[in-house]
């Protein structure tokens, strides 16, 4: 099993920035992919950005530019730094893990609400 611990989300004003963490632990794969997904009200889950464990990166274009997700290894932790912030881009922030065996969802946090005012 794998557990995955979020933090850093708030409330922000538009063109501010924010920093969400996402600690891993139990079994963890060296090989594998994390990313952060977001949830709006009334809208589907999509990804946000994801980084394999080699560092190639992948961004949804509305991020590009604005957002930058990074990872530690020897911490099995995840960042997603966000500058720039719109209100279009609050949610719920997730978390998320995947590894062999590939071909399921993978793990979930639980969720950290972002929050931008205009």
């Amino acid at each position: 099993q794998v557990q995955l611990v979020e933090s850093g989300g708030g409330l922000v004003q538009a063109g501010g920035s924010l920093r969400l963490s996402c600690a891993a632990s139990g079994s963890i794969f060296s090989i594998n992919v994390m990313g952060w997904y977001r949830q709006a009200p009334g809208k589907q889950r999509e990804m946000v950005a994801t980084i394999i464990s080699g560092g190639s990166t992948n961004y949804v274009d509305s991020v590009k530019g604005r957002f930058t997700i990074s990872r530690d290894n020897a911490k099995n932790t995840v960042y997603l730094q966000m500058n720039s912030l719109k209100p279009e881009d609050t949610a719920v922030y997730y978390c998320n893990l995947k590894r062999p065996p590939w071909g399921s969802s993978g793990y979930w946090g639980q969720g950290t609400q972002v929050t931008v005012s205009s």
